[in-house]
């Protein structure tokens, strides 16, 4: 605490740096945590696919053309997905800036008292609670009120270009272990070897999630491992009945 005063009160320009140094890190973890869940997705839904196929035959061609659908299928759905939620969300942040803008031209000191009662909530004294609220909009009232009131950056609203490449480049590198695994294991071993490279993976992914999410990193092993075990033997019973019943 003796330090953030400090740092406050000798050199304001440098506290504010580390604070908006801090809070970038956080934008990049969860760039990190996204990315590495999108791999996780490809992981499992490809490693599930592959292994029920091989449920039902260990034709090379067979499971190596079920792989590259699946991989392919789920980086475009992931892509899609995310391009058609980051747009809504990003429309919707829109709409509220434009309304924040046309409120603060049309009823500037109702947005002023506005804005000063939102600090006042938070645990000011209405007169300091007054002072930040005419200083910040005397600096920029529109990103004052988006922060403050709507929980946005007006300068860093989401791409969902960016959200959609991200999610189909880091599914697709997920998918690709599990597809290399199968194709260029021995027969008899391809399910051993997939099984035991997925699962590595999965721990791998899981403590990433859990560093980038700051959670329990061992319940996040678990929970992604156990989630992963379960889909592929699923799915590889489910390939086994299948191909014996039309086999």
């Amino acid at each position: 605490m003796a330090e953030d005063q400090k740092l406050a009160g000798d050199d304001p320009s440098g506290y504010q740096a580390a604070e908006a140094e801090a809070g970038s890190h956080n934008g990049r973890l969860n760039g990190l945590r996204a990315a590495v869940l999108g791999a996780n997705d490809g992981i499992v839904s490809t490693a599930g696919i592959v292994i029920g196929v091989a449920g039902a035959t260990l034709e090379p061609f067979t499971i190596l053309a079920a792989g590259i659908a699946g991989l392919t299928a789920g980086a475009l759905s992931m892509a899609v997905g995310e391009y058609v939620s980051v747009s809504a969300q990003r429309d919707t942040e829109k709409a509220l800036l434009d309304k924040e803008r046309r409120e603060l031209a049309e009823m500037p000191e109702e947005e002023l008292a506005e804005l000063a009662g939102l600090y006042q909530a938070k645990g000011l004294e209405p007169a300091l609670a007054l002072e930040v609220a005419i200083q910040l909009h005397a600096h920029d009232a529109l990103a004052a009120h988006a922060e403050t009131e709507l929980g946005i950056d007006p300068d860093q609203l989401t791409s969902p270009w960016v959200a959609a490449v991200s999610s189909a480049v880091s599914f697709t590198i997920g998918s690709v272990l599990p597809l290399v695994a199968i194709i260029f294991a021995p027969t008899d071993l391809k399910i051993i070897i997939t099984v035991a490279a997925v699962a590595l993976a999965l721990v791998i992914t899981g403590y990433l999630s859990a560093r980038a999410g700051g959670t329990p990193i061992l319940r996040a092993i678990l929970r992604n491992l156990v989630g992963g075990l379960l889909a592929m033997g699923v799915t590889y019973w489910i390939g086994r009945l299948v191909g014996h019943t039309l086999g």
